[in-house]
């Protein structure tokens, strides 16, 4: 992680490995295809991403063969309990508030695998998203009344960002709502 507690796009690509086997094993070349796969979807193609390997999950062990299968090539891979320790972490991690590729990524994660954390955690992430949208809309909507006597497209293109991140912000706070009428929330 970074210094402030941000996944770094090793964590996000062990975030997204991790929450694969969560859901269930899964064997190694169907969990790095998964991971691929998910990743390229929502960012793009990346080297960066793309690097990190299974089997350094498996020498940390926080993923091990299931009962039964040794250490071949494409042994079916389970999550361990200090995997799950691992993955919470990983959901439980600040996000940055400038956007990005990155945050992209790590915001459809956290919405992909945030049942894994416990009600209260869960309304602490949904209170971290609303907080990085209402950052963003605050930085745009500065930028905006900064430029608001130039000429040229810069407005509305702004004002459309902007509007986007209206919706999104009314759409998370929605969901913030929800999480804390759910039974078992704070």
């Amino acid at each position: 992680m970074y210094a402030d507690n941000t996944l770094t796009p090793r964590d996000a690509t062990r975030l997204c490995a991790l929450g694969t086997l969560a859901i269930g094993p899964s064997r190694y070349s169907a969990l790095v295809n998964a991971v691929r796969h998910f990743v390229s979807r929502v960012m793009g193609p990346s080297l960066d991403l793309m690097g990190n390997s299974i089997e350094l999950l498996k020498y940390e062990g926080l993923v091990a063969p299931v009962e039964g299968e040794g250490m071949e090539d494409d042994a079916t891979l389970a999550i361990t309990e200090d995997g799950m320790t691992e993955l919470r972490a990983l959901l439980r991690a600040n996000m940055r508030s400038a956007s990005s590729d990155l945050n992209k990524l790590v915001v459809a994660l956290k919405f992909r695998f945030l049942h894994f954390l416990d009600a209260t955690e869960q309304g602490d992430q949904a209170d971290i998203l609303v907080e990085v949208c209402e950052n963003e809309l605050a930085r745009l909507d500065d930028l905006r009344q900064h430029h608001a006597g130039d000429g040229g497209f810069l407005i509305e293109w702004l004002d459309h960002d902007i509007g986007e991140l209206e919706a999104r912000l009314a759409w998370l706070d929605n969901f913030r709502e929800r999480l804390k009428a759910a039974p078992g929330a704070r």
